[in-house]
């Protein structure tokens, strides 16, 4: 079945549709599947309990959280995406531990609370409201909980704003704290630019910049 170009959709549900299905490797996927860096460095040695992933894509982050423990709900706008994930939830034995949520964070608004809430590359070439997202997701941190958004730091190689002059600057991770407006009883537990090495696409090794930002809700039961 032919699919036209992606790239000249502008309804962001029918570009990631289409995203996720014309970009799929011999895999049957788009992503490798693993986790990402920062997320495993981020969420390691923490407490396992319950954990929202906004943008999950094909549930990288999301069955890795899983495997630690963690009970998570995955959200993401792409059914394409999401069936991926739960396929592999699937293979792995983690059924039970991951609600699949098909969900445009454009309008959705918290209806719960939880122990993490992440954010991974929440990036996007056609609209996407993503300061507005994040303030909600402030919300939907329990007392106790965390906040963890990862988003690139400088724009990754071939991408299609790579050379392009016009495009406006990505946050660093200070810019996305100061964009929250986080009310009292919070603690800034990361906010930082880090380099990784990466294998990318057929240009070798490249480094890429992740702007990390985690931060911590006071927990109100604690006196």
């Amino acid at each position: 079945m032919a699919h036209s170009s992606d790239e000249a959709l502008t309804d962001p549900a029918q570009f990631w549709e289409a995203r996720y299905l014309s970009h799929r490797g011999k895999s049957g996927a788009v992503w490798s599947g693993k986790v990402n860096a920062a997320v495993e460095r981020e969420v390691s040695g923490l407490t396992p309990g319950t954990a929202l992933e906004l943008g999950s894509g094909e549930g990288g982050d999301a069955l890795w959280l899983a495997g630690q423990g963690w009970t998570v709900t995955a959200l993401d706008i792409s059914a394409n995406a999401l069936a991926v994930g739960a396929a592999k939830a699937a293979e792995l034995s983690l059924v039970e531990r991951i609600e699949w949520v098909q969900a445009d964070l454009a309008t959705w608004h918290p209806s719960a609370q939880y122990d993490l809430v992440t954010a991974a590359f929440l990036h996007s070439p056609v609209e996407l409201p993503r300061e507005e997202i994040l303030r909600r997701a402030v919300s939907a941190v329990a007392p106790g909980g965390r906040l963890l958004v990862v988003g690139h730091g400088a724009f990754p190689p071939g991408s299609s704003h790579d050379h392009d002059r016009a495009a406006p600057p990505l946050p660093t991770s200070g810019e996305v704290l100061a964009s929250l407006d986080l009310p009292d009883g919070w603690t800034v537990e990361t906010n930082e630019s880090v380099d990784r090495e990466v294998e990318w696409r057929d240009q070798g090794t490249v480094t890429l910049t992740d702007a990390v930002l985690r931060v911590l809700r006071a927990d109100t039961n604690v006196t």
